[in-house]
């Protein structure tokens, strides 16, 4: 059925769901179609009721509570208003937020928004494609099925899921923050919550391969309490905070700046949630299991993925109700472009890792792969991989010890001669050393050990990172606390320090990328920079030809456009097109 605004009694709609002949078990579904308009139209008498609605005491204040669920489409005009912030379909912006309200969270399907003079017809196509298979769902489980948690309660909260980085600013830090910080790619996890230590299975007596992972353990448990979709017996995913940002307009982590990664378009998974250091800033608390030698059963690499797009897909889908998800980008996200396998673990330690990242590649999905050094056979045995990187923690051996803890006792013969095949492997793949920086660990006096290590290994790339303090008993009985977190300027000021020790040395290095909202920036080899700018975004379908030609190939043979102006250093490296916002939602001002 069809109604105009104009002529229905708003009463019959939206004060309490509509009628229907007895017997039957058909529910409404609600599409509203909103121009915004900036003068007094029916549309401001629209709103004040459902406002109304909401507020009066003398009625439910989800009144629509029964509806199978609802989207809206809303009809702008950027000439006059840019930007949603300046007004662009603001209208249609109040009706989705109180109809969540009505509804008690049936926002099926996010807001979508089109430009009447531009791409308002594939903006509608998008949505009217993502509506049809809500739809269908619909008509198969009978419900809009899990929904993201937190995802509309009554008080419409723009909230971040997750502490975004205050890093930047040292004063803008309050005290709940002070008490627990994650990882600045993906926090998550709540202030003193207990935890199961992780199980050091090297000195386990095992009867014959059982699961790393059992279903039954604590370590299970623990995992996917921190959000985490467990795949067969030694596999996860999980999305990460800055997914769930770049779903909402508001930013992508530091690989779109560097790298042209759209946060909403990447998978971050591992084929192995084992791992053989225990980092005192590891993200996930010291919950994932360790050791030195695969002793468990091993699944199939298919299996593996299949598992991890289902398991991505539907954790997507749990957004699609959170507030300020944009329909375009939702549409988007239902295929899978990158895949970050840096999730937890060790994922060079499958043992069928080239297969699984073949089976990628077939798929035209990107593989980011980050292992720590400690696995050199594997390693030297690793296929072409869009990009690799190796985890630099640290200078000397001592300071490696101290910080990764890692379980073997060769550790820092392994790490050398995992730089050294990482300098081999140079020209057939881009390679990166990842510094995080830890203060009393690893940034004292060691920049010129850094410089020792990137002159053995001669990466394409260095990105510089600080970390942040998980807060858990793991990382203080290791020594680390909130006085081992750099600011930004601290880590601008390593990364110049850095860059003139390799210009000492005669390496041909340049700073240029940053994105102070991780606090991370990025030196690269001066073979990507071409005709007086940085190229450091990746060409992902010339990395794909080259891959099918079977022919040998470079890095220099899918290098992409060059890294945008916005991302270059001193430029801060948010994307302008975005929005930066507060913990409560409020828009952060940026400079230029």
């Amino acid at each position: 059925m069809v109604y105009d605004l104009s002529v229905i009694d708003f009463e019959d709609f939206f004060e309490h769901s509509p009628e229907q002949d007895a017997g039957t078990s058909i529910q409404s579904f609600y599409l509203l179609l909103v121009p915004t308009y900036n003068i007094d139209t029916l549309l401001d008498n629209f709103l004040d009721l459902l406002k109304e609605t909401h507020n009066d005491f003398r009625i439910d204040t989800a009144p629509l509570s029964d509806i199978a669920g609802y989207s809206v489409f809303g009809f702008g005009d950027r000439e006059g208003w840019p930007t949603e912030a300046e007004g662009f379909c603001s209208q249609a912006i109040e009706v989705d937020k109180w109809m969540a309200k009505l509804t008690a969270r049936k926002r099926a399907y996010p807001l979508g928004m089109g430009d009447v003079r531009s791409d308002v017809l594939p903006r509608f196509g998008e949505w009217r494609d993502g509506i049809l298979k809500v739809l269908e769902d619909l008509a198969t489980n009978g419900n809009l099925g899990e929904g993201a948690p937190g995802s509309g309660e009554a008080l419409e909260s723009d909230e971040e899921d997750s502490v975004e980085s205050t890093l930047v600013n040292p004063k803008s830090r309050s005290k709940r923050q002070q008490s627990r910080v994650d990882d600045l790619e993906d926090i998550g996890g709540k202030s003193g919550q207990s935890v199961s230590l992780a199980i050091d299975f090297t000195t386990t007596a095992q009867q014959g391969p059982k699961a790393m992972v059992p279903t039954t353990s604590p370590t299970y448990t623990a995992l996917t309490k921190q959000g985490y979709t467990i795949i067969g017996s030694h596999s996860g995913v999980k999305i990460c905070r800055w997914t769930k940002s770049a779903l909402r307009g508001r930013g992508s982590c530091y690989k779109y700046s560097f790298y042209g990664i759209a946060s909403h378009l990447c998978m971050e998974t591992t084929p192995s949630l084992s791992c053989s250091n225990k980092c005192v800033f590891c993200w996930r608390h010291g919950t994932n299991p360790v050791g030195t030698t695969w002793r468990w059963q091993i699944d199939p690499p298919e299996m593996i993925i299949d598992g991890a797009k289902q398991g991505h897909y539907k954790k997507i889908k749990m957004m699609r109700g959170v507030p300020g998800v944009r329909a375009e980008r939702f549409q988007e996200a239902m295929r899978i472009r990158h895949c970050a396998l840096s999730l937890v673990g060790e994922p060079i330690f499958y043992p069928h890792i080239n297969e699984f990242v073949a089976l990628l590649h077939r798929e035209h999905i990107s593989s980011f792969l980050v292992c720590n050094a400690q696995h050199p056979d594997q390693l030297a045995a690793l296929q072409p991989v869009t990009q690799l990187y190796v985890s630099i923690d640290a200078s000397n051996a001592e300071s490696l010890r101290k910080i990764d803890r890692p379980l073997h006792r060769d550790y820092w013969q392994r790490f050398q001669r995992c730089l050294d095949i990482i300098r081999e492997k140079r020209f057939r793949m881009r390679t990166v050393f990842r510094l995080t920086l830890v203060k009393g660990f690893n940034i004292d006096e060691e920049v010129e050990g850094y410089a020792d290590l990137v002159a053995r290994g001669l990466p394409c790339f260095v990105e510089i990172k600080g970390v942040t303090y998980c807060g858990t008993s793991t990382s203080a009985s290791a020594g680390l606390s909130m006085q081992n977190v750099p600011f930004y300027h601290e880590i601008q000021t390593f990364v110049e320090a850095l860059n003139e020790a390799l210009e000492r040395r005669g390496l041909e290095y340049g700073i240029a990328a940053e994105h102070a909202h991780s606090c991370c920036a990025l030196i690269a080899s001066r073979r990507f920079f071409v005709e007086g700018k940085w190229h450091t975004l990746i060409g992902y379908e010339k990395f794909f030809a080259c891959l099918e030609s079977g022919q040998e190939f470079s890095p220099e043979d899918y290098m992409g456009d060059p890294t945008p102006e916005w991302a270059t250093w001193g430029k801060g490296g948010f994307d302008p097109r975005d929005e930066r916002v507060d913990r409560k939602g409020r828009v952060i001002e940026t400079d230029g």
